[in-house]
């Protein structure tokens, strides 16, 4: 490859439930290549760090890049982290609490930084993304959960056992009857993720009688937002509502971390503007007022969030060491 005895990469892996993605990126944040391989996850998973550095050492091998050219491998997958790389429990991978950092540096033979996955993809979009130029953001994914990674001065905020940023799970509704996946009662995620914009719109049909191109049909989140753009008074209730209850609980986030930026990213971001305009008004009415200036703003790296923040994750700890 040209130039490639002064070239330096990074590699920057998103461990997913079906798929890993991984990039090569140049250190400047350029992509170079981004591809797929198989999770896993059967066995308890015990393949899927072997695969990676695998994937990596082939591509390496293909492109004649020399390990001395590697700045080092992130990685971020979907569970809480401790500060030496412990991941604790990663269900849909099948894993059980172990180091991920150590192991995986073991089988590529060169510096790893590791992290929960919604995070580095906040880390990603800080970087290169919808949050570039800015020093506090927060990263909320709206599919099927709520997401959520906080920026504070230009780092992940993990917290004291990782759970930092598990925005989806603040309380809003104190008398749900439903349990959320986390297992608690009237959490965000119920009523602001793709699924709760669902449940929204079946709450308000049971309520009202009105005709809805809707009722008595399987529908999904776009459709409700299909349906008000073409007038369905019903369908506007419901996202009059959804767009309540996720300005309210970003309202009582803003007012805690201060953010200058939030950045919405998953599946429903891709509402666009009236996604904003939802949310606004409720945002402006629930916020502590030194926090009404928090600019809203899309995510821009869509499913290359993860490999872009995992790269930025291996270089800042590689460069403060």
């Amino acid at each position: 490859m040209e130039n490639s005895l002064i070239e330096k990469y990074v590699f920057g892996v998103d461990i997913g439930g079906t798929t890993v993605k991984i990039g090569l990126l140049d250190v400047d944040g350029h992509k170079v290549e981004a591809w797929e391989i198989p999770t896993r996850t059967e066995e308890n998973g015990i393949y899927i760090l072997p695969d990676i550095a695998e994937a990596i050492r082939k591509k390496m091998e293909d492109r004649g890049i020399k390990d001395s050219q590697v700045v080092g491998v992130g990685a971020g997958a979907p569970g809480p982290f401790g500060e030496d790389g412990t991941i604790f429990r990663a269900v849909n991978l099948g894993w059980s609490d172990f180091n991920m950092k150590d192991e995986l540096h073991n089988l590529v033979k060169m510096p790893v930084k590791c992290g929960n996955d919604a995070n580095v993809a906040a880390l990603g979009e800080y970087w290169m993304g919808g949050g570039q130029g800015y020093k506090d953001m927060l990263m909320v994914t709206l599919g099927t959960g709520v997401g959520g990674g906080i920026i504070h001065d230009g780092k992940i905020f993990n917290g004291a056992t990782g759970a930092g940023g598990e925005i989806g799970h603040i309380h809003l509704v104190d008398d749900e009857p439903n349990q959320c996946g986390c297992g608690n009662h009237g959490c965000l995620e119920q009523y602001a993720s793709a699924t709760g914009a669902v449940l929204v719109m079946t709450r308000v049909l049971e309520e009202r009688s009105e005709d809805s191109v809707l009722r008595g049909k399987d529908f999904q989140c776009k459709d409700i937002f299909d349906a008000a753009k073409n007038g369905d008074e019903l369908a506007k209730e419901a996202l009059r509502r959804y767009g309540e209850y996720l300005g309210k609980g970003l309202a009582m986030i803003a007012s805690t971390i201060n953010p200058e930026i939030i950045v919405f990213g998953g599946g429903v971001s891709k509402a666009g503007d009236i996604l904003f305009d939802l949310v606004r008004a409720s945002f402006e009415k629930y916020v502590f007022p030194g926090a009404k200036r928090t600019k809203f703003a899309l995510a821009k790296l869509g499913n290359d969030a993860g490999i872009y923040g995992a790269a930025k994750l291996v270089l800042d700890s590689v460069n403060n060491q």
